[in-house]
């Protein structure tokens, strides 16, 4: 096992894992909305303990309902654009709101009280290779959500529209 990358845990790839990502994600959203971001704003579980990760709103429209669908999501800035990764913690599919944002990457995205409209796209190989380490430099879990997967996680860009 390469250093700094945790072992697997066990029972990961139960179908009760995706419900209960579903619903944390609902209450921290929730939480996140009803306070401007006060609550909700870092992210404090694992390598984040000590370094909290900023936390976004990612607002998205559901590909088969048309409806919106709101995930809070770790983040990382690069210029102007807001950078997602689509770990979905080392499943082995990528999460519904990344499926949502290829189907139409018009999308919301709320940092603390401030909502602005972004175009999502998937990075390129050289993009992904470029923002890969300073991710894992936010959030070293993400390391070994890498690892725990078959899949090459996706990295998404969201730039503004202006």
């Amino acid at each position: 096992m390469t250093p700094n990358v945790k072992a697997r845990p066990k029972g990961l790839d139960r179908p009760g894992t995706t419900k209960v990502i579903k619903a944390m994600s609902s209450l921290h959203t929730r939480l996140y909305r009803a306070t401007g971001g006060r609550m909700g704003k870092n992210w404090r579980i694992g390598a984040a303990a000590r370094k909290a990760v900023p936390v976004c709103l990612l607002t998205t429209r559901g590909r088969k309902s048309g409806q919106p669908r709101t995930v809070p999501l770790c983040f990382m800035l690069d210029g102007d654009a807001v950078v997602l990764v689509a770990s979905q913690g080392g499943l082995p599919t990528n999460p519904q709101w990344y499926y949502n944002l290829t189907a139409d990457p018009q999308v919301q995205i709320e940092i603390g009280r401030r909502k602005s409209d972004y175009r999502g796209r998937v990075a390129t190989p050289e993009e992904r290779a470029r923002l890969w380490p300073m991710l894992v430099e936010v959030y070293a879990d993400y390391a070994s959500y890498q690892a725990w997967t078959d899949r090459e996680i996706p990295v998404v860009i969201c730039e503004p529209v202006r």
